[in-house]
């Protein structure tokens, strides 16, 4: 990965003047390099990393293992593409396994997921099978862990 990037990804709020001195370069390089970056659709977006069990909003995150028909021409983008514009939808992948897609999919309740599974994602035409998975304990999103150091537990060694 470009360096530049890989410093953005693990801080995207990092001042162009200490990714410049990170990278040995001038700022102005840095900002040019950003822009075009940006212009060309390399960086999609500036998001921040958020511990869901440090907020009181409730939210249930589910992973969603979608089976699906390929399509004569397309194959799999364009109910892949369709899938993605639900707004219950936070991400979506095409995987290699038993499972053509991997969707991760957000809702208030267990009840609002199961409701998108069963109105909005299976009766899809080419939608073949759902396998859904909801999530427990966030300990790593990525890249970042989502306890302090301190709080780890250190694995007794003994002789």
């Amino acid at each position: 990965m470009n360096e530049l990037l890989r410093l953005l990804t693990l801080n995207a709020r990092e001042s162009v003047e200490n990714l410049a001195k990170m990278l040995d370069r001038t700022p102005e390089d840095v900002r040019a390099e950003i822009a075009d970056l940006e212009a060309r659709g390399v960086i999609r977006g500036y998001q921040a990393v958020i511990n869901d069990d440090a907020i009181s909003e409730d939210r249930v995150m589910a992973i969603i293992e979608v089976k699906v028909t390929p399509e004569r021409e397309g194959g799999f983008n364009h109910l892949a593409h369709r899938i993605s514009r639900f707004p219950e939808v936070v991400a979506a992948h095409l995987v290699s396994g038993q499972a053509d897609l991997l969707l991760f999919v957000e809702g208030r309740t267990l009840k609002d997921v199961a409701s998108f599974v069963s109105e909005k994602l299976a009766p899809l035409p080419g939608v073949t099978a759902t396998a859904t998975s909801f999530l427990l304990k966030t300990y790593k999103s990525r890249g970042v862990m989502m306890e302090n150091p301190d709080e780890y537990e250190r694995i007794q060694v003994s002789p």
